[in-house]
């Protein structure tokens, strides 16, 4: 088939999958399509997007990347991006019927984008913005060299992770430094003033009061904006580079909390709309085939694609035909599957998703389980339905990362930086914190401590720019 040719067909079969997707009720932006080599479109997978800053960690990620692919480990069969028209990227290579079910999964993609509550305050143009960025960071690999901003890319990037996506950030006029507090000295007394004394442990107090202030006030979660904001050491080029490291993690941070709805939410409207179009008998053996691939389960990870699918799956045929005494018990009338796995679409992440609605039936089904390294083996640790799905919450809260707060930006007066690990269970990896800390001090200028928990003990882990101390609190 020549290329004119084949550009008609796949223009064809975009119109039909389009028209079937809208008349199912999809709501999605314009999106336009893309066929790339692989050597191409596996550049994009590890870039994240098709412009971005250059850093050797993408290098790494492309090269492990086209590795798998070039013996057949692993494939990347389209890439989509989150933007207003959204873009996607075909593989050079894929069959008509490939690139149907793509087509078909890249719609219900851009209708998660652009109707899920948590996409609505990231930015659409982020194309045009990471190109801007990139331009910048070339200008100043040029002006300052290569190596020293590779090296401020090398610290920002280890605490990327760090931000606050819920967070507004509102334009003050406060000086650096300066922060303004309502001290209760200040107030009428009440009868609960020692209930208010419990909150207000440590915080800012006036002259006339026995505690001087903290900064910040309150424990921050957002490290890359603290730090972009207070920190003495760094230069304009600096903080434009943690500002733009920053709002690409915001960015990614929705697609990282609803990657199990997202692709299970695609999943299943590929699934749908494939049963819709016309296929001949070897193009639907081979689309069974595709589709089983797509949702093969494993034994050691989980499929985000499989587990979606069959949540929206039973949460459709639960609003649709409940029980008897789901009807009593819960006032579910019947005939609003659709409705409500759209209602769930817009309004959930994956934390709430799993905590609602991944039912016991589901587990058993399944046979989903917990697991752990038991002396040198690996061994099932939990089987029990609730415990199983709050281990998988568990694992997902804060998109897996570890909860650290800045708890002091003036410890010992000194302007030294005091984290706090928010210990929930599981300890952080240490040679991790080992060669993480050193980083966060390049971007303090200062030293630098955190808090957390080993083997059940408060332990204090400092950095002076030269070792790394460990100390029992």
């Amino acid at each position: 088939m020549n290329l004119q040719k084949e550009l008609s067909c796949l223009e064809g079969a975009m119109e039909i999958v389009s028209a079937k997707a809208k008349e199912f009720g999809l709501d999605f932006y314009e999106i336009f399509f893309e066929i790339c080599p692989a050597d191409i479109i596996y550049t994009f997978g590890a870039y994240g997007m098709p412009t971005r800053y250059s850093h050797w960690t993408f290098g790494k990620a492309y090269h492990k990347m086209k590795t798998q692919y070039d013996y057949n480990l692993g494939r990347i069969y389209e890439m989509v991006i989150n933007s207003d028209p959204c873009y996607a990227f075909l593989l050079e290579g894929n069959s008509l019927l490939q690139n149907k079910l793509i087509m078909a999964h890249v719609i219900a993609h851009c209708d998660f984008f652009k109707n899920n509550a948590y996409f609505k305050s990231t930015s659409r143009s982020m194309v045009e913005s990471m190109s801007a960025a990139a331009n910048r960071f070339r200008e100043y690999e040029f002006k300052f060299g290569r190596a020293k901003v590779e090296s401020f890319i090398d610290a920002a990037i280890a605490v990327q992770e760090h931000v606050e996506p819920r967070r507004l950030v509102k334009e003050t006029s406060k000086k650096a430094g300066a922060l303004k507090q309502e001290c209760r000295h200040n107030k009428p007394e009440t009868p609960y003033d020692d209930l208010w004394s419990l909150e207000d442990k440590g915080i800012f107090k006036c002259e006339n009061c026995e505690h001087p202030r903290k900064f910040p006030p309150e424990p921050e979660k957002d490290l890359m904006l603290f730090i972009t904001q207070n920190s003495k050491e760094l230069e304009d080029w600096q903080r434009d580079i943690m500002s733009v490291i920053r709002q690409e993690m915001l960015y990614f941070w929705p697609q990282m909390e609803t990657k199990i709805m997202n692709e299970g939410w695609a999943s299943y409207w590929h699934l749908r709309i494939m049963r819709e179009v016309e296929l001949d008998e070897a193009d639907t053996i081979e689309f069974a085939k595709m589709h089983s691939g797509i949702i093969q389960t494993s034994r050691t990870r989980l499929n985000p694609y499989s587990l979606g699918l069959r949540i929206f799956e039973d949460i459709e045929k639960r609003w649709e035909n409940p029980t008897q005494e789901e009807r009593e018990r819960y006032g579910r009338p019947g005939g609003e599957g659709k409705q409500k796995i759209f209602e769930v679409r817009a309004m959930e992440n994956d934390i709430s998703f799993l905590r609602n609605y991944l039912t016991k039936e589901l587990v058993d089904d399944m046979d989903l389980y917990l697991f752990k390294k038991m002396g040198y083996d690996w061994k099932v640790s939990q089987k029990e339905w609730e415990k199983v799905r709050d281990g998988l919450v568990s694992n997902l809260t804060n998109c897996g990362y570890p909860h650290i707060v800045v708890e002091d930006g003036e410890f010992n007066k000194r302007g030294e930086l005091y984290l706090k690990h928010y210990f929930e269970g599981a300890e952080l990896d240490v040679f991790y914190l080992e060669k993480t800390l050193p980083h966060v001090y390049t971007l303090w200028g200062k030293p630098v401590h955190l808090e957390t928990r080993l083997d059940n003990k408060p332990v204090l882990f400092s950095c002076n720019g030269e070792k790394v101390s460990k100390k029992i609190l």
